[in-house]
């Protein structure tokens, strides 16, 4: 009997390890092609790793809620073939349950959310350790100028005590905070912008109390759950969040879709919504104000020459996820039209790889399709800006005629603009904005698609 070594599979770019949520298959039983070994959670999605070869699952090398590196083995599959079976590198990943957000960050402090090459994903021992540092953890440990010494005497929460990214993040917000002894390594640079940005985060205070009554239903947050709120809270102590409104009118919008949309359905097999409409308003505008492309890593501003544009959707769970369009620029409204629907259905149905929810420059959140007319969305760092754009109410407004003023009935929507007010002014974030509705006032009624 030949044995296989099952790696864990690559699941995009910069995604260095992933915990293992669930073995759906024990020791001794037997595995068919393609059949669903674990569930294994990243700080994107979470997924299954199928079999990629027939046989019986010998040997679980971890355990679950263990983190694993990229490539580790993680099970030997014992096969019927009489020769040694070659290990693939990358078993495909058929991703189940995706998670928030839209586009986090690895890290919550900045300065250490560079991502890893391919070249640095290896599991590679550290020189002049006998303790295991994954390549994660090395690399933030570098951008915090943590010398191997420090990182000994960290204590870890992994497998054998291993140091995770979530302890050497905490070690950090402790010594940014001035929890630990002063003999700590100074703080850095952008360490200190974080204090700087973040008051409440050396003053943190215990959590009101909260009262239970008999018959009140407690429920535990999911995993994604706690992810999306972290990623609130963190954002909300991060970043002054300052919000413009803007209210538009788009008739020409509406009679517009009205006109083309069933012989676009028709002819297309899939139905125009005003997503891509708003997606397209919305590059062209960041064009006009690059800006508002831009994210912060203290003291330092980043400007993007990507257009990446995430779009906040909705969950049946009632979750939130952000997939991303990449280069929306660079597409037409067609192409936007075919993005937006193949995302937005791929989401509903868990069916999202990690690099699509990964690199986006400026949000768009649709509060209008809950009935919403305006909203205050929170902005998804490390970006500086996140759109939400209201219901589309019939309204009395007054038009200027040559004739003189007169009121008609016209279809208007508010436009409400979240920005990073560190680096993004009034001036800028209003601008923006009305630059935004002004490309969806002036609508083409007469456009081809």
């Amino acid at each position: 009997m030949a044995q296989y070594e099952l790696l864990l599979p690559k699941m995009g770019e910069s995604v260095a390890e992933a915990t293992i949520i669930k073995w759906l298959k024990q020791p001794g039983d037997m595995i068919e092609l393609d059949d669903t070994i674990l569930e294994i959670a990243t700080d994107k999605v979470d997924s299954e790793v199928p079999s990629p070869i027939a046989g019986k699952l010998v040997k679980q090398l971890f355990k679950e809620d263990e983190v694993v590196q990229v490539g580790a083995v993680i099970a030997i599959i014992e096969t019927g073939a009489n020769a040694a079976v070659t290990p693939a590198a990358e078993s495909p990943v058929e991703t189940v349950v995706p998670q928030e957000q839209a586009d986090a960050v690895l890290t919550q402090i900045p300065g250490t959310a560079q991502l890893l090459s391919n070249d640095q994903a290896e599991d590679t021992p550290n020189q002049g350790s006998d303790r295991f540092y994954s390549p994660l953890v090395k690399n933030i440990a570098a951008q915090e100028n943590i010398e191997l010494s420090e990182l000994d005497s960290i204590s870890g929460t992994g497998a054998e005590g291993r140091l995770t990214k979530d302890d050497l993040l905490n070690y950090i917000q402790q010594k940014i905070g001035g929890s630990l002894k002063k003999e700590s390594a100074p703080v850095t640079a952008a360490a200190a912008a974080v204090t700087a940005s973040q008051p409440a985060a050396s003053t943190a205070k215990a959590a009101p109390a909260v009262s239970v009554s008999g018959g009140d239903e407690i429920i535990e947050m999911d995993r994604m759950r706690r992810l999306i709120a972290d990623h609130m809270v963190m954002s909300v102590q991060n970043a002054p969040h300052v919000t413009s409104f803007v209210e538009a009118d788009v008739t020409n919008m509406v009679m517009w879709r009205e006109k083309v949309k069933r012989n676009f359905e028709k002819r297309e097999n899939e139905k125009i919504t005003f997503t891509p409409i708003f997606v397209e308003a919305v590059t062209k505008a960041i064009k006009d104000f690059p800006m508002i492309n831009v994210s912060v890593n203290g003291t330092q501003i980043i400007k993007k020459r990507d257009i990446n544009i995430g779009m906040a959707a909705a969950l049946p769970s009632g979750n939130l996820i952000v997939p991303v369009i990449k280069n929306a620029d660079q597409m037409n409204l067609l192409g936007l039209t075919k993005s937006v629907n193949d995302l937005a259905v791929r989401a509903r149905n868990s069916k999202l790889k990690p690099d699509e929810t990964q690199g986006g420059t400026f949000t768009l959140t649709n509060v209008g399709s809950f009935g919403n007319v305006m909203g205050t969305p929170i902005i998804n760092q490390p970006q500086v800006a996140i759109l939400a754009v209201g219901a589309i109410k019939k309204k009395p407004a007054v038009l200027e005629t040559e004739y003189g003023d007169v009121i008609a009935i016209r279809h208007m929507m508010f436009l409400s603009l979240s920005y990073d007010h560190r680096v993004v002014d009034g001036s800028l974030g209003g601008s923006f904005v009305r630059r935004v509705a002004d490309y969806l006032e002036n609508w083409d009624v007469n456009r081809e698609i």
